[in-house]
């Protein structure tokens, strides 16, 4: 598998995302755009994002969860499987713009990117509005990078991963660790990323996104950097600097809101050296991984993933691997 190269992967649509997409847009959408007006409607919206456990089926049998704790926030380590190197470690923020989620909601991922990534994955509990800010949520992030490295996990054994507001804490956190002189992981996964948090409207797949409504993710940023400075690259990913970071994997889909958010990193990172493999699954929604459950494409989304570890690693490709190009 090539790292530094754009894909559009080759598939039938599913039956299963051509249902499960007019669904979405019919339910999610429209109740999102409702709930996103006030900054009371957040606290209630944040504990609709326990419900999706309700969703999801449970981890299959060999997957084994337990709690980790931190200073200042929790998490749990998640191992998809009984026979995974356990001096490595995939760090996981997960998304739900900044308000909601948790690493349970977000196992569906976890425990398929352990799988795919042969190594436990830490999801980590970070802080969230409306209580806390972004900065706290950065602060999290470095504090449990920094407990990795603590425990004997070398840098270079550690992948930082992340979906959507996870995926712009992901970005963060790497230019953070740089910018600090700290060493900096083996590779990071961005997954749909929120980048770019400026007052900026957003036309490109305004009405073809199944989930998300322009205008409340508008509202969102504006909320979210308030007092601070939205081009700040700590805030705002897309305007940084991306010189010296690791390889990037940043996967989207072709008809969702942050599509050229995506895009708009991957085109800066190469810019700046940085070795890309951009993927834009044709006619996937937001976050599409998660929906691994019932998503046949969302399952072939993780063999990818491991292609792209396997070869950010120098490891030659398996039998019956990654079907990208």
């Amino acid at each position: 598998m090539r790292v530094d190269t754009d894909v559009v992967p080759e598939y039938p649509l599913s039956w299963q995302a051509r249902a499960l997409t007019g669904l979405l847009r019919g339910t999610v959408k429209p109740a999102s755009s409702l709930l996103m007006r006030h900054p009371l409607a957040l606290v209630g919206a944040a504990r609709l994002g326990d419900l999706a456990r309700l969703v999801h089926v449970p981890p299959p049998g060999h997957v084994v969860v337990a709690p980790a704790a931190f200073s200042d926030c929790g998490g749990e380590w998640v191992r998809g499987g009984p026979e995974l190197d356990e001096a490595k470690a995939v760090l996981y923020f997960h998304g739900g713009g900044y308000f909601s989620g948790s690493p349970r909601t977000h196992r569906p991922i976890t425990w398929r990117l352990s799988e795919a990534a042969g190594r436990p994955v830490l999801a980590l509990d970070y802080r969230q509005g409306p209580e806390h800010r972004l900065p706290d949520s950065l602060a999290d992030a470095l504090d449990a990078y920094a407990c990795l490295l603590r425990r004997g996990h070398a840098p270079g054994d550690i992948v930082l991963a992340g979906d959507s507001a996870g995926g712009h804490l992901t970005l963060a956190t790497l230019l953070a660790l740089r910018d600090r002189g700290e060493p900096l992981p083996a590779a990071a996964i961005c997954l749909s990323p929120w980048a770019d948090l400026t007052d900026v409207p957003r036309e490109a797949n305004r009405r073809q996104d199944p989930i998300l409504p322009a205008g409340r993710v508008r509202w969102l940023a504006r909320r979210w950097t308030s007092g601070l400075d939205p081009f700040d690259p700590l805030v705002s990913p897309v305007h940084g600097d991306f010189t010296g970071l690791p390889p990037l994997m940043i996967v989207t889909g072709s008809t969702e809101l942050l599509r050229d958010e995506g895009h708009r990193v991957a085109r800066r990172a190469r810019l700046a050296g940085v070795p890309v493999r951009y993927e834009e699954w044709p006619r996937m929604p937001h976050v599409f991984p998660i929906l691994a459950d019932v998503l046949p494409e969302a399952r072939l989304a993780f063999r990818h993933i491991a292609g792209f570890l396997r070869a950010v690693a120098g490891a030659p490709e398996r039998m019956g691997g990654s079907a990208a190009a």
